[in-house]
C-alpha cells in the first residue's frame, strides 16, 4: 500500500495551493488526487472558435500583492489585463449603476420615491420617527436583513428577486451573513451621499484577467507542486478516519493527514461520518457561454437582471474584457439542488430573452458550450454553519481538514481558498 503524510483531495485551486505551499516549506511528500481528467475544478478554461471562456465568469481581485506578484512570476509570457470594473442593473427598460442600493436616485421617479420612503423609515433613528416608527425587525435571516436594512421597496424590487434568481431558494431559509463579505452594504447615509458624490466602490471595483483565461492562474499555482505529484482520472471512494487508508477508483493509499476540497457532505457520506444531510443545501448554475458575429454592448462587464421572466440573473461581457469587436458572453442561471436542468429547452429560451432584453440584436450565434455547475453556490444556515463546526472538529481529531468554498461549506473568493491554504499547512508540524 502506498503511503503519504499528506493526501489532498481535488485539484482545484484549494487543493494545487495546499500542495504548492507545502512544496515551498520543502515537503514533497504529498499526493493530490482529482477524479476530473484535467485540473482546475470550476476554473477550467474553454478555447473555441477564436472565443476565450471559463466554465463561469472567474474574475480576479487580490487583497494580498504578494500572492498576485507570486502568481505572476509563474505566468511568464502571458499577458493580465487589468480591468476596471463596470457593472449594471436591467431594471423596467433602463440600466442603473450597481450596486442597487446606492443608485436608487436613478430609478424611475416612482420607483425612487417608494425606495427612498422605505429606506427612511427602516432606516432613521427610531427618535426621530416617533410613533410612525415602524416595528422593529429581527435580522434572524438573510431576507429579514434586507427587509431591515433596506426597506421594503429595495428590497422587492431589486434585492429579493436577484438573490432568489441566483440561489435559488426562499432567502429566508439563509442565515444574515449568508454572503459574509461580498454583500454590498450600505447605510442611509451613504445611500444619500451617492446621490451628488458617486461612490460605488466594492471589493472587486478593479478586477485582473489572464488572456488565456483563469486556467493560466490554475497553471500557476500547479506550477509550484511536484512534477509527479497530481493523480488525474482517479476518484475517491470511501476513507476509513481510523485506519487512515483511502480507497479510490484506483488503489488504496494510507495518510499521515489530509486535506479535502470536495463538498464537506459528499467527504463525510464517504468517510462513514454520521451527519445531518438536511444542513447541507446549494443551487446549481446552468452557464451559457455564446460568442457572436458581431460587437454588442461596449461599456458594461456584467449585468444583473432581476426581472423574475427573464431566464438568466447575470450576463457577463468577456469581449470587453480582450476588447475583442466579437460579441462574446457567459449566462448564468440558478436551479434548485435537486432541480431537473433541459440544457436544450433551455438554450432556445435564453437565446430568446437575450433578445428581449436587448443583449442581442440581429446577432449570429457562431460558438457555444455549456457547463452544470453542481454544486454552485452553498446555502449557509444557522443549521449548516453549527454542522459544519461539529465536523469540522471532529475531523481534525483524524487529522482531515476540510477546506475551501466547498470543503469549508463557505463563500469566499479565489484568493481566500489560497490564503487558507497556505494558513492550514503553516500549522503543519
Amino acid at each position: 500500500m502506498e503511503k503519504f503524510a499528506t493526501l489532498i483531495v481535488g485539484a482545484g485551486i484549494t487543493g494545487l495551493a495546499t500542495a504548492a505551499a507545502l512544496s515551498a516549506r520543502g515537503d514533497s511528500d504529498y499526493l493530490v488526487m482529482e477524479a476530473d481528467r484535467e485540473i482546475g475544478g470550476y476554473c477550467k478554461t474553454v478555447k473555441k472558435d477564436g472565443f476565450v471562456w471559463d466554465y463561469s465568469g472567474h474574475f480576479f481581485h487580490f487583497k494580498h500583492p504578494e500572492i498576485e506578484a507570486w502568481l505572476r512570476e509563474r505566468m511568464t509570457g502571458q499577458r493580465i489585463r487589468k480591468i476596471t470594473k463596470k457593472s449594471l442593473i436591467a431594471f423596467k427598460g433602463r440600466q442603473i449603476d450597481f450596486p442597487f442600493q446606492k443608485n436608487i436616485h436613478q430609478l424611475p421617479r416612482e420607483d425612487f420615491i417608494d425606495c427612498l420612503y422605505d429606506l427612511y423609515f427602516a432606516r432613521a433613528p427610531r427618535e426621530l420617527l416617533g410613533a410612525s416608527a415602524p416595528p422593529i425587525t429581527d435580522e434572524n435571516n438573510f431576507k429579514a436583513m434586507l427587509y431591515a436594512r433596506f426597506g421594503r421597496s429595495i428590497a422587492e424590487k431589486f434585492l429579493i428577486p436577484y438573490n432568489e434568481k441566483l440561489y435559488a431558494t426562499d432567502l429566508s431559509a439563509l442565515d444574515k451573513d449568508a454572503m459574509g463579505r461580498f454583500f454590498p452594504k450600505a447605510d442611509l447615509t451613504d445611500i444619500v451621499r451617492n446621490m451628488k458624490i458617486a461612490n460605488n466602490a466594492s471589493y472587486n471595483a478593479s478586477f485582473t484577467y489572464p488572456e488565456g483565461g483563469a486556467m493560466e492562474y490554475v497553471k500557476a499555482i500547479a506550477g509550484a507542486v511536484r512534477e509527479d505529484g497530481i493523480a488525474l482520472g482517479e476518484r475517491l471512494m470511501s476513507v476509513d478516519l481510523a485506519a487512515k487508508v483511502a480507497k479510490t477508483s484506483k488503489r488504496e493509499i494510507a495518510f499521515g493527514r489530509l486535506v479535502s476540497s470536495i463538498p464537506l457532505e459528499q467527504f463525510v457520506r464517504l468517510a462513514d461520518v454520521p451527519h445531518d444531510r438536511g444542513a447541507f443545501s446549494w443551487n446549481k448554475v446552468l452557464v451559457f457561454n455564446f460568442g457572436f458575429d458581431k460587437k454588442g454592448q461596449s461599456d458594461v462587464h456584467w449585468i444583473y437582471f432581476p426581472d423574475r421572466l427573464l431566464s438568466f440573473y447575470r450576463v457577463g461581457f468577456y469581449d470587453n474584457i480582450f476588447d475583442a469587436d466579437r460579441l462574446s458572453i457567459y449566462v448564468e442561471l440558478g436551479y434548485a439542488k435537486d432541480a431537473a436542468v433541459d440544457v436544450v429547452r433551455t438554450r432556445e429560451n435564453v437565446l430568446l430573452d437575450l433578445k428581449r432584453a436587448g443583449v442581442i440584436q440581429d446577432h449570429r450565434l457562431v460558438a457555444e458550450h455549456s457547463v452544470v455547475m453542481d454544486p454552485a453556490y452553498v446555502h449557509i444556515t444557522q443549521r449548516s454553519i453549527a454542522e459544519c463546526t461539529r465536523l469540522a472538529a471532529m475531523l481534525r481529531e483524524h487529522d482531515v481538514y476540510s477546506i475551501g468554498r466547498y470543503g469549508g461549506w463557505t463563500y469566499c473568493s479565489i484568493e481566500d481558498n489560497v490564503v487558507e491554504a497556505r494558513t492550514l499547512v503553516g500549522t503543519f508540524a
